[in-house]
């Protein structure tokens, strides 16, 4: 708030940004009594969230690769043998 002259005026962002502070105050209350210290998120654990999701995303991408080169190898594979079979002479 600003304090210029005997009339302090209030302007909108001020407003805004007490309102964003006291919203962010009950969160965190509540989330402490609802959660309890022992699970309250922190950056640390938003961190380490982080990259064990990043680690499944690259398994996954992973997996998904070796499906598709399994499934690649199986139809040159078959491609192979039906070369093949048609490249045989007609008895």
């Amino acid at each position: 708030m600003s304090a210029n002259g005997p009339n302090q005026s209030l302007d909108f962002t001020t407003i805004s940004r007490s309102v964003a502070s006291l919203a962010v105050g009950v969160v965190h209350t509540l989330e402490r009594a609802m959660a309890g210290d022992g699970r309250m998120r922190t950056a640390r654990g938003n961190a380490w969230e982080a990259v064990c999701a990043d680690r499944a995303r690259a398994a996954q991408r992973r997996e998904l690769d070796r499906l598709v080169a399994e499934l690649a190898a199986a139809r040159a594979a078959a491609r192979e043998r039906r070369d093949a079979r048609d490249a045989q002479p007609v008895s």
